[in-house]
This record gives C-alpha cells, structure tokens and sequence, in this order.
C-alpha cells in the first residue's frame, strides 16, 4: 500500500512539474518579444479573460447551444453507429460487403460534408448536428463491430438457446459483453463530434463556442480565445473522463 502511495504521488508530482514548465515557457515566450505582440499574451492576461468570461451570462447562452449540439450528435451518431457495429460484426456477408467502406470513409476529414450539409439541414443547429452525427458515427461503429467479434461464443449460444429476442440479445449479451471497446469508442466519437460540431460552427454559425473562438480571432482578442479555448479544453476533459468512470462502473449485478 506504501509502494502504492508513493508512485501516485510521484505520477501527480511529475504531472505538475510539466504543467508547470509548459506555464513557464509559455510566460517566457510572452515575455521575449520573439513574437507579435499579443498572439502570446500573458498568464496574467489569460486569467483575466477568463474571469471576464466566466462572468458573462452570453458566454453561458453559447455553451448551452454547442453542447445541445455535441449532446445530440453524439446520440443520433452513437446509436447508429451502435446499430451499424452490431451487424456487422454479427453477420459476416454485412461484414465483407460494408465494412471495408466504414474504415475507408472513418478518416476521411469531415468537414468536406458540410457544404452537403448546409443544403440538407440549414445554416441553423441542423447542419452543425449533422456534422457532429458524421463525425462521432464512425469511430462508434468501428469499435462496435470489433467488439462484437470478441463476445465469447459460447454466450451467444446461450441466448440462442433460450430462444431471446433480438433485443434480448443486444441488452443482455451484446452489450455488457462489449462495454470496453464500446466505451472506447463512445471517448473517440465524442472527441471527433466536438470538432466536427465546433468546425462547423466557425465556418458559418452566428451563435456557440466556435462562434465565439473565430470572433475573438477575427478581433484579435487572444486572450479571450485562449479562454475560451482552455474552457472547451477542460470541458472536453471532463466529459471524457465521466464516460471513462461510467464504464468502469460495475453495475449492481456484477458487484
């Protein structure tokens, strides 16, 4: 337990000491004059467009949209691309004859697709939704598909056995059996539809964060992009790490 506590605390120490050499050459770098002035805007001046930002209730009002945005793209995408996993993986013609095309499409840049997506959905949420359903359905259905294929068969024979339904299966078997990779790929889908969502909002939107990052840069306001940007990071962060818990969370019958 000992040995235990002190590599945690020499994880957290080494974590720290990284934050604090990138602060300090960020402060150096500010300080150097080496660049225009402003596109490295001080500590000081960061944390006080943060503070400014934090204390805006407009600030509040856009991160309620975009995160409306990400929240129902990564539901529409998730589950279809849940959907689209479970049978490929499930049916091996599905799998020869589509599969191939998802890994092919999966890391093609997305934001191409917006244009196409302004004529089927508006320039309003529509279009960034469907950006973010792009974007996050891939990854999903990779990671659904190959989790699919490491499900024990002998489980599977077992529902079969039992004579479940398909949604039985799905609920009972597919799922619990897969929740690692499943959980990989809802963290991957959620970090594409962010771009995907924010990408399309700094192209053609007039609300939301990227809305708020490309008119702080279309001003020139670096501190206040760097705010806003250190927000979206720790947001990111913790949405990330909430799915992570939420899979690595027993449920109430297996403990």
């Amino acid at each position: 337990m000992t040995g235990l506590a002190i590599s945690g605390w020499r994880i957290a120490m080494t974590r720290l000491a990284i934050v604090a050499i990138v602060l300090a050459a960020w402060e150096a770098l500010a300080a150097s004059g080496l660049l225009f002035r402003d596109v490295v805007p001080s500590l000081v001046a960061i944390v006080q467009a943060l503070w400014r930002l934090l204390g805006n209730p407009d600030f509040y009002a856009n991160l309620g949209i975009t995160g409306a945005e990400i929240g129902m793209a990564l539901l529409i995408g998730g589950f279809a691309g849940l959907a689209a996993g479970i049978l490929l993986g499930a049916n091996r013609f599905l799998s020869r004859a589509y599969e191939a095309l998802v890994y092919y499409l999966g890391p093609t840049p997305k934001i191409i697709f917006f244009p196409v997506m302004i004529m089927w959905f508006g320039v309003g949420t529509g279009s960034k939704i469907a950006m973010g359903v792009v974007s996050c359905f891939f990854p999903i259905a990779i990671s659904a598909a190959s989790g699919m294929r490491q499900i024990d068969r002998v489980l599977i024979r077992v529902g079969r056995s039992f004579r479940a339904s398909a949604w039985q299966m799905v609920s009972k078997i597919y799922l619990p059996a897969m929740r690692a990779p499943l959980v990989n790929g809802i963290r991957l889908g959620l970090g594409v539809a962010i771009i995907g969502t924010l990408l399309a909002e700094t192209k053609l939107s007039n609300r939301g964060i990227g809305y708020l990052i490309i008119q702080a840069y279309s001003t020139f306001d670096m501190p206040r992009m760097y705010a806003l940007l250190i927000v979206l990071f720790v947001l990111s962060i913790g949405a990330n790490a909430i799915i992570s818990r939420l899979g690595a969370a027993k449920s109430p019958r297996a403990a």
